[in-house]
């Protein structure tokens, strides 16, 4: 920004601005390309551009003297040029007037030496502004493409509020919310190459609609020292108003020195949608994810490398390098002339037990296959088959086709893959649709696609046979074996750097005692690097304990508040497996269950899953397979207020009972308040407490994400974590002993999970209560009503099921659903006895009293600014 001096106001002008550009390319509404650094190999004249307001406009012609002079920095002030404009003419048709001069040379590099330069305006003897620009030197001239100062590393867009958000506290979106969006932040990094020296570096975002009209336009301009690697910058545009942008299509370009870096595109629709926004670059021609948690930069030995430093998996690493090698050998050939008959086979079957490896090495095949240019961006993207089959006809075909855009230039990764073959006989399973949609893409698609299956031996063989193209799309298989004793002590190490503590030699062969004996007793639920994980986490969660029991434990070492004893691991619950009970199907009360389930108005998504999982678990139980180590039955139950959660629970345990899973199929409901304790220690005894209640039954935490939460704005301390902890500890030792359903909003119920890392392990089923549509609505009030033995005249019924659509159109996240059904209901109900008592006795005997008329529900009010569905929210207004 130019820097301004006062001068007298009897003055003919005005100062307006001061700024430098180099390219003489006019531009719209008479602009130029204004910018502060140039490069020495690209610049030839450097030109200023006074412009000053004409405070005789439309009245006379006048003249005035302007002189621009040019100072460079580099051994002290020392003046390059003076321009002297006597005696210019003003025309009075000019309300503003440009002056514009430059100096250099033709030929480019010639003049301007990397160095700090300022010019300076004085009009009429007097200095009314400084504007300062710099000359970096790269050391050669860039050629078309290259860029010689920095890489883009990372680009990934969020949403604020006009200070900018902690990097800490940033949630990154692909798509924004119209009416939520205040504004929208670009984070950049970049990497540092021209790194021998300081240097200036000015960075344009700029925000263009579909339209292409420019939004806005944010110009940062940052030093970047010799020690810097990576180059930070924000850039955001926006209101702290919500509401100002408009559902479209957008892009954020950003520009260096006058070169396209890169544009990123984004929507702005109903809802917002969190995920990092593949980018354009100049020379790619398709989008690329840049996220910084995977290096760009990493060469096809770097990935080898890598996967050479896992633990163990001696057969898999062998068969990759085998793999990379003959693809290698392949492409080879084909430089040389050779033509293969089939493309280069890039889908994998992975067999293997929970927590040998598949997910990591699944990455890395990713990468591997990128720096190999048979995938242009090399990430995964793992789906299960909640994320793919549908809740009803014509859904699955979609999600599918979603899930593979997703993952397209990286690895589709496909966990539990079984699942999405049931049984050979199953021809409604929408399961079978997904492989059909899989065998067509892996046959005849676009490409730039690997996918890889996995899952148990035995399951796989099933799922593989279920299609008879399925097989033959699969070349490569590679059997996860579960880790040996030693190499799960080398994984317990290397959890214990992670976490930041570490054993005690005894401790450390009392760790090795637990984990050769889980190997011993194990079956194919073993955990491997998952359970080795856990006992660190539980190892450090008993140095807690301990330590915080001391009298002064803030006064301890770092190593005391790190090193783990004996004592911390004997007080680890390790044991075998219970022996759960076999309770035989109760098919009575499986049907009455099924029945209710099945008479409840809409949730047809919700209805689908648990009739899925119930013939699933029969299918089980026939063919005598071990059901709780197949299926996690803890559950999330995720919808807003009013969309029949609790009673879907009720019903959902009802079922657990009948199909022998629970011992009582009794449900104990709770929420914080009956978890959580005021003091020290009580927590974890009071939730112990409501656990115990709920063994051989459920327990239902309502609004669980409560436990997470700040109480009176203070999180610091919140016994809610103890309760969680002690929940998750519970979960695990008893396994399959009792269930935990979780209930809340669909927001707050995603920060909870996300508050503790065990949490999202433990509930990997989650049913969705979608929001009721007004038809389902005024079938909810009909159904109320005929409980109380009432009947709705048509004209009612005809206002009631428009008003039903009123109310639902201006629905908030408060809507009620059923229960501002009911409150209705009531409302009509209290309408109607009032007008049957306004009534004499002889005149209510000719009127029946069992018919709700339009006039009962007069009161029922369309005013949206009176409505009571309309929430006033925190701000200004216009």
């Amino acid at each position: 920004m130019a820097e301004s001096y006062k001068y007298p106001s009897s003055k003919n002008f005005k100062f307006r601005e001061l700024k430098v550009y180099a390219s003489t390319e006019w531009l719209a509404d008479n602009k130029k390309k204004y910018r502060q650094v140039f490069d020495r190999y690209e610049t030839t004249y450097v030109y200023a551009e006074l412009s000053f307001y004409n405070k005789l406009f439309d009245e006379e012609d006048w003249e005035i003297n302007v002189e621009l002079k040019c100072f460079s920095l580099k051994k002290g002030r020392k003046e390059i040029c003076n321009l002297r404009f006597e005696n210019r003419k003003v025309s009075k048709y000019d309300s503003t007037v440009f002056i514009r001069e430059g100096w250099g040379n033709k030929s480019e590099g010639q003049f301007w030496k990397k160095g700090t330069y300022y010019w300076e305006a004085w009009i009429e003897g007097e200095k009314v502004a400084t504007k300062y620009f710099y000359v970096e030197d790269a050391g050669k001239h860039a050629g078309p493409g290259e860029n010689a100062y920095l890489e883009v590393q990372s680009l990934r867009l969020y949403e604020g509020p006009y200070d900018d958000v902690t990097e800490d506290d940033r949630s990154y979106f692909r798509q924004f919310s119209s009416e939520e969006t205040r504004y929208i932040y670009v984070e950049i990094i970049l990497k540092n190459i021209h790194a021998t020296k300081s240097w200036q570096c000015e960075l344009f975002t700029k925000f263009y609609n579909d339209a292409r009209e420019l939004k806005g336009q944010v110009v940062r301009l940052q030093r970047v020292e010799k020690r810097d690697d990576l180059i930070k910058i924000t850039a955001g545009w926006g209101s702290n108003v919500k509401g100002s942008w408009r559902k479209d299509r957008y892009t954020a370009e950003l520009i260096f020195m006058d070169r396209l870096l890169s544009i990123i595109p984004f929507q702005v629709g109903e809802e917002f949608e969190e995920g990092i926004t593949p980018v354009l670059l100049p020379d790619r021609h398709t989008p690329v994810v840049l996220d910084p948690e995977t290096d760009t930069n990493q060469t096809f030995e770097d990935v080898m490398a890598k996967l050479d430093g896992l633990i163990g998996l001696t057969q898999i690493k062998e068969k990759v390098w085998d793999h990379a090698k003959y693809i290698q050998f392949l492409q080879l050939r084909k430089e040389k002339g050779f033509e293969e008959k089939e493309e280069i086979n890039v889908h994998s079957v992975f067999i293997g037990n929970p927590g040998t490896g598949k997910t990591t090495v699944a990455g890395m095949m990713g990468l591997l296959y990128k720096k190999m240019g048979l995938l242009s961006k090399g990430h995964v993207h793992e789906v299960d088959r909640v994320d793919l089959v549908g809740e009803y006809i014509g859904q699955t075909a979609p999600k599918v086709k979603e899930a593979i855009e997703k993952a397209r230039g990286g690895v589709l990764f496909i966990d539990e893959a079984y699942a999405l073959a049931r049984s050979n006989d199953d021809s409604k399973d929408f399961g079978r649709e997904v492989i059909e949609i899989l065998v067509k893409e892996m046959s005849n698609g676009p490409g730039d696609m690997a996918v890889i299956v996995a899952g148990y031996p035995k399951e796989m063989k099933h799922f593989l046979d279920s299609n008879p193209g399925l097989k033959s799309r699969f070349k490569l298989y590679f059997e996860f074996s579960d880790y040996l004793p030693q190499e799960l002590s080398r994984i317990a190490a290397y959890a214990c750097k992670e976490k930041g503590v570490d054993f005690s030699l005894e401790a450390s062969r009392k760790i090795d005692e637990i984990i050769v004996n889980a190997f011993r007793a194990r079956d194919r639920s073993f955990g491997n690097a998952r359970f080795v994980y856990d006992l660190v986490e539980k190892a450090k969660i008993n140095l807690g304990l301990r330590t915080m029991g001391t009298d002064n434990p803030r006064g301890l070492s770092k190593e005391a508040l790190s090193l783990i004893s004996t004592e911390d691991v004997d007080k680890i619950e390790y044991q075998p497996k219970k022996e759960l009970p076999n309770i035989p199907v109760d098919q009575p009360l499986l049907d009455e269950a099924i029945q209710e389930l099945n008479m409840l108005i809409g949730m047809d998504n919700v209805k689908t899953q648990i009739n899925e999982m119930v013939h699933l678990v029969k299918y089980y139980r026939e063919t005598s397979q071990d059901v709780l180590n197949n299926f996690s039955l803890h559950t999330v139950f995720v919808g807003n207020p009013g969309t029949g959660k609790t009673t879907v629970a009720r019903i959902l345990t009802k079922i657990y009972k009948a199909l022998g899973i629970l011992e009582r199929g009794h449900m104990v409901e709770t929420d914080r308040q009956g978890l959580v304790a005021g003091f020290v220690g009580q927590t974890a005894i009071k939730t112990a407490e409501k656990i115990e209640e709920s063994i051989g039954g459920v327990l239902f935490i309502d609004e669980a994400y409560a436990l997470t939460q700040s109480v009176g704005g203070v999180s610091h301390g919140d016994f809610g974590s103890e309760a969680i902890q002690t929940l998750l500890k519970r979960m695990e030792d008893h396994r399959g002993q009792f269930f935990v359903f979780v209930a809340g909003y669909p927001d707050n119920m995603q920060n909870f999970l996300k508050a503790n890392p065990g949490l999202n392990s433990r509930f990997d089923k989650v049913l969705k209560f979608e929001d009721y549509n007004p038809a389902e609505l005024n079938q909810i009030a009909l159904s109320m009503f005929d409980e109380k033995g009432m009947v709705v005249d048509p004209s009612a019924q005809e206002f009631l099921l428009d008003y039903m659509g009123f109310i639902h159109e201006f629905r908030d996240k408060y809507f009620g659903n059923a229960r501002t059904v009911r409150g209705l209901v009531q409302e009509a109900m209290k309408n109607h006895n009032l007008r049957l008592a306004s009534l004499s006795k002889a005149l209510r005997k000719k009127v029946d009293a069992n018919v709700i008329s339009l006039d009962d529900l007069s009161t029922f009010s369309k005013d949206k600014e009176q409505s009571i569905f309309t929430k006033k929210s925190i701000g200004f207004k216009k």
